[in-house]
This record gives C-alpha cells, structure tokens and sequence, in this order.
C-alpha cells in the first residue's frame, strides 16, 4: 500500500520536482482504510461533483480537472468528502500550497492514510464547536476592515459566515457548539455591571440550524449579560428555534435542567455549566430571585449528573471555567469535569478560554479542556486557531475522537490548511500528550482512540534511495536557509511527531527553537474562503497580492513613491505575550529601488485603553536599515527583546521610505515576529523546557558565517 508514497518521497529526494507553475493536470491520492488498518474499497470520494471510487488496495487518485497556474492556484482550497454504505461520512479539506508547495513529501498532492468509522447499532457520533457569538466587529469591525453582516442582509450574512464549517456539522448524528451570547431583535438595555457584554441577533440561531448545528449551552459567563430582560428574550427566540438547550433558565431549577435528547435509539441527557457566580449583583448564575446560567459547583455538577445517570441517559457535561488563553486548565475545572465523570457522565466538554487547551482520556471517557473560538470576533492570533471535535460513543462508551483543525479566519470558523494546520495540531498534541493521551493521524485530522497499538513501521529518510525499517516511526529532515538567512521553517514537519534530534555542520553553530505571532503572514491562502485575513495592517491603496513569492506562491507588494512612507505590520496587540522574550523580526523583500526600513514596537500599558494606544501609545525604535535595490529577493532578519515590564500587550510595525528613484514596487514575504522559547544549544537532543518549546515553528542558527556562503547547509532534524 505504500509503495507508492514512498516512490514520490524517493524522488523528491533525487531532485523530481513538478511543474505546479505551468498548466499542468495534477491530482491527489490517498489510501482509505477502516480502523483495523485494512483496505476500503468502493468508497466514493468526491471533490467538486467529480467522483472517484478507491480500488482493492483502498488506493484512490482523484484528478485536478483545470489546468494549475500561479495565478489559479493562490486561494485553491480542495475539499474531498469520503463515503461508503455502512461507513461514517468524512470530509477533509486541504489547500493548493500545502499538497504541491509545503513540503517535499508532499509535492504530488499525496495525503497521509484516512480512517472511516463503520457505523453500528448504538454508535453515535457526535460533533463539538467552541465559543459563537455574532455581536461586536461583525457589525463594526476595527480599521476599515469589511463588514461582515448588514442590518438589510443580515440572515444572508450570518449563513455565509458559517459556510465553510457546514458540511463538517451535518455529516454528525448530532452537533453542538456553546452559544456565548444573548438572543435579541434589538438591544435588550440594561447591562450587567461588566466590561464586555454581547448580544446576537436571532438570524444567528437560523445560520446555525443551517450550519447543521443540533444543541447550543447556555452555560456561561455571557448568559446573562442583559439581565432579565436579556435571558427572557434569549429563551423566548430558543423556544421558537429548532436548537436543543440547556445550561440556563429563568430560575435555578430550569438552568439546572438537562436536555433529554434521543439519537440512534440512544438516551442522552446534556448538561451545561458555568464554573462562577460573578462578582457582581446580580450574579450571572440563577438562583431563586432571578434567572442565569447553571452553576457549576461540585455539588450542582454532581447532583444534576447522577440524576440523568440514574435513568440511563448517557450524559455529557458541557463547562465553562478555567483561565481565559491559557494553556492548561485551573486545577478546579479539572477537578470538577473528573468529578462528573466519576459520577457516570460519559463524555466533558469544556470552554471559555479562547485558545484551545489539550485533551484527556480520564478512565476510558474523553475530557476536551478548552475548544477555543468557533464564531468569534477576537483579532489577536493566539485565539484564531482551535477545531472540531468529534466523538463516537458505543452506547455511551467512547470508542473514537477526531480532531478537525480550524482556523478562524476573518472571524469565519474555516478548516485550518497548511501552516494553520501544523500549528492547531502541534499545540494539542504537545498538550494532551503531557496528560497521557495519544493524537495519531487521519489524513489532515488527529485521533484518539482507547489504545494506541504499538507498530513497526518503515521510517523514510528523504535523503535516502532506501528506507530503513525501525520500532518506531521516525524521518530526517533536511532544512532549507534561504541566502543570508540563519532561520528556517519547520511548519512542513509532522505534526503528530515530536523532534527528537538536532544535527549540526559543524561545532561553532547553535540553534534554538521558536514560534510565530503572526497568522497568515507568508500569505498563502490570503484570500481563501472568501475571507481576507485581519491581523496584518497596509494602506490598501497601495497593496496587492502577487502570484510569486520567495517561498510557496503568493507575496504582497506595496507601492511606494518618493513622496511619502508608508507603515505594515501587525494588526492588533497580542493580548498575551511572553516578557523579555527574544524576538526576531524576520521577511522576505524584493525591491528593485533602494528602500529605507524603520522597525518599531508600540505597547499598550497595562491600563490603557486600545484606541488610546493606538493613538497615543510612541513608537519605540528597533532598528533603521537601508534595502538595497535588487531583483533577487533578500532575507531580513532584525533581533529585538519583548518589553519587560509595565505592558499588558504590544504590536511590531515597519516604515518604508523609498529612497532611490520615484517609484518602486516593495515586495514582502514570510513575514513573521519569531518568539524563541530556548536559548542558543548545540545539543542533539532538543532543550524542551517549556510547553512553548514543544511546539517550535522555526529554527534558528547562531551564526551563518560558519555555513555555506549561499545557505546553510547540513542542518538536519529527525522527528519520530
């Protein structure tokens, strides 16, 4: 069955490389196989109302119809659903520049192998999205960006902010997001004594029901951001909506209450809690004066558990608790998710922190502890990332989870594809393996199931004709340095292995590792799902997209004249961000006129309102260098430190200023603000200190004086 992958691999190593810049037919292969690791056949895989059907060998190969160019191929997103009788539906989506650019393994459109799950009696599979609201800058986005919904098209509007996640959410038995917002045709009045309060309009409930979307929780801290009025308005447009409920009512009697649902001839019962009453009066929890969210206390978790378990009902547990963006549960919210479990929930489902945080299999039952953003308006990169989560459960029991990765991208939940993709997966495997749990691969998604079978596999090193074979999986990776470049990406590696060895070219070179702050930045799929990406700021006067870059296919030239400067750079503040960081400021430039280019940070101090500190707030300098006029493009490095102390946030930007001729077109690629998370080493083993660590995006060099005068060459790193 791999005799395939491995002959592409194989060449790509001895130089074959595809033509995807001229007009060429290419097509995507992959195998199908069912959760024993056989083949499928006859499975109908379809993209674009073309269908392919997959031989005995579970092998199938689906061509690209219309030729490839550079210009067709920028935003080209391919979305392939799998589907056989008796067989769970699957749907994987991937983009142009991570089959035919990304990496060398894959630059013939070949997928790792997918699992489909036979369907049997009892099996229920059910799908899972974080934080929905639709309030906020969908209606008043920040910095001339496009409005995403108008009053006149507002239904039309919310469906098309859904579209892209639809077909994840109807191919499920049933699907369920947490509705972290109120429910009004007109702003409810009175607000909760709080900074930050929401509500939708009903439109969003019939994008939802559109989306494929079965249950909203109520269980949370916007819940009752309008008071009374608000939470009768909410329950009055539930009522009249085909979305199940629970996690709030008008009383703590009816916030406590669980939905009772019946799928595939199966009980269920869901349960949703917020983790807090509020410190304000009146609290956001229900009690006997007023309504609210269900409170989340052990004893409210335990005592509302054991009464659906007493029925047989299978019943999942929805949480909203724990520390907004960060990486790991509070020991509280952990506590309590175990506690309902022990006490015969089946399944915890747990939210409010914005980022995603890892996932766990306690005893056999799966704990999910934070989902991250899934309909959101939140413009810093570290909340943009997060996913779909699926679970089967054989008459309650789990039997199987997938993780679909997701980006969202201009406040549009869409399937992370490339580096998104690495980046959404990395972050949870690194954080569920810390909890002893195992994400494995199924073509673009993860999988955890109850046991992961320890098998010899071949191990490929793509700078071998012969593969050799070893217990476990493990490839080397020799890395690219583009000329005068001491940095290079690992976003092409795998996500589901970890590095387990770094090799130097010889004893006056380190490295370490770090992470990107910026999404979006090396602008591929700039513009895929009809979605511009908003965490990079330009003069869109001057702006375009070129069907060229220093790496992959696209770039974005501003158009500069002698008359004035113009300023890029990052978007919003990061709103977490780690202090006294090294930091390295790092793009691709082509320009055939000289250009001046000033590096700046600005902060947001820890007080400080936002559009204050965007006003107000100095530029501090980093650094002035001179771009000489070139028609090659060149790599910029510029070092800095993250501030210290005193800043809740902060944001880079760069000022260009022509200083050669009138006119010139400033080419910008692979645009990234690199945190490091490890100091300079020349170990073999990989210093893996932090969490931050485990998840490295680049990797850089100490000192490329020491290397090849054109690249750094010999750097080679094995992961398994």
């Amino acid at each position: 069955m791999r005799q395939l992958i491995t002959l592409i691999i194989i060449l790509a190593a001895l130089g074959f490389q595809p033509n995807v810049t001229a007009n060429q037919s290419l097509s995507i292969t992959g195998i199908l196989l069912d959760e024993s690791q056989q083949p499928l056949s006859e499975v109908n895989v379809t993209l674009n109302n073309k269908t392919v059907s997959s031989d005995k060998q579970g092998r199938f190969v689906m061509p690209i119809d219309s030729p490839v160019t550079n210009s067709s191929a920028q935003q080209a997103i391919y979305q392939l659903s799998f589907a056989k009788i008796d067989y769970f539906k699957s749907i994987q989506t991937f983009s142009h520049y991570e089959l035919f650019y990304l990496s060398a393994e894959n630059r013939h459109g070949v997928l790792a192998d997918i699992t489909l799950v036979a369907k049997k009696a009892k099996r229920v599979m059910l799908a899972f999205g974080g934080d929905v609201m639709m309030d906020r800058r969908y209606y008043k986005p920040y910095f001339g960006d496009a409005i995403l919904i108008h009053p006149e098209t507002r239904l039309k509007d919310s469906k098309k902010i859904v579209e892209h996640i639809k077909a994840y959410m109807s191919i499920a038995d049933y699907a369920a997001v947490n509705l972290e917002t109120q429910i009004a045709d007109k702003n409810p009045g009175e607000r909760a004594p709080k900074s930050v309060t929401f509500y939708s309009h009903p439109e969003i409930l019939d994008a939802l029901v559109w989306a494929g979307i079965d249950y909203v929780s109520l269980g949370n801290n916007h819940t009752y951001d309008y008071l009374e009025p608000g939470m009768a308005s909410t329950i009055a447009f539930l009522q009249e909506s085909p979305l199940d409920f629970s996690g709030a009512g008008m009383n703590e009697q009816q916030a406590l209450k669980a939905h009772r649902q019946t799928i595939n001839n199966t009980e269920f019962s869901m349960l949703a809690y917020v983790g807090w009453e509020g410190r304000s009066e009146p609290t956001q929890t229900a009690n006997h004066q007023h309504g609210g969210a269900a409170y989340g206390s052990m004893a409210n978790i335990i005592s509302s558990v054991q009464q659906e378990v007493s029925q047989d009902r299978i019943t999942i547990v929805q949480y909203h608790g724990s520390q907004e963006y960060a990486s790991s549960p509070t020991g509280v919210t952990e506590q309590r998710l175990k506690s309902a479990l022990d006490h015969g929930a089946a399944l915890a489902i747990a939210h409010h922190p914005h980022v995603s945080q890892g996932l766990e299999l306690y005893n056999n039952k799966l704990i999910a502890y934070s989902m991250g953003n899934f309909i959101f308006d939140q413009n810093f990169s570290a909340t943009q990332h997060s996913f779909i989560l699926y679970v089967w459960l054989d008459a309650g029991k789990f039997h199987r989870a997938e993780i679909v990765p997701l980006y969202v991208k201009g406040y549009k939940p869409t399937p992370a594809t490339g580096v998104n993709r690495y980046t959404v997966m990395k972050r949870l495997t690194v954080l569920s393996k810390l909890r002893n749990t195992h994400i494995s691969q199924s073509g673009g998604h993860g999988v955890i199931t109850p046991t992961t079978a320890s098998v010899t596999v071949k191990s490929v090193n793509i700078n071998l004709v012969e593969p050799t074979f070893v217990k476990k999986s493990s490839m080397q990776h020799k890395l690219t340095f583009a000329p005068g470049s001491k940095i290079a990406s690992l976003t092409h590696l795998p996500w589901h292995q970890q590095i387990s060895a770094v090799s130097l070219p010889n004893e006056q070179v380190k490295y370490r590792l770090g992470k990107n702050l910026i999404n979006g930045s090396d602008f591929e799929g700039f513009s895929s799902f009809d979605s511009p990406e908003r965490g990079l700021f330009f003069d869109r006067s001057i702006m375009s997209l070129n069907n060229y870059g220093a790496s992959g296919n696209t770039s974005m030239s501003l158009a500069l004249n002698k008359q004035q400067t113009t300023t890029f750079g990052v978007k919003s503040f990061w709103r977490v961000y780690s202090a006294s960081r090294p930091m390295t400021i790092k793009a691709n430039y082509l320009s055939k006129n000289s250009v001046k280019l000033h590096y700046y940070w600005q902060g947001r101090k820890s007080r400080q309102k936002l559009f204050d500190a965007f006003k107000n707030s100095p530029k501090n300098l980093i650094k002035t260098l001179v771009l000489a006029g070139s028609d090659k493009w060149q790599s910029v490095e510029v070092d800095f430190n993250s501030p210290r102390v005193g800043y809740k946030s902060y944001r880079i930007m760069v000022e260009a200023e022509l200083i050669d001729g009138s006119t010139t077109q400033l080419a910008i690629d692979d645009f990234a603000v690199i945190e490091w998370h490890s100091a300079f080493t020349d170990k073999a083993t990989p210093p893996f200190f932090s969490l931050d660590s485990r998840q490295p995006a680049y990797l850089g060099l100490s000192n490329v004086s020491q290397l090849d005068k054109t690249s750094a060459k010999g750097v080679v790193v094995t992961t398994e």
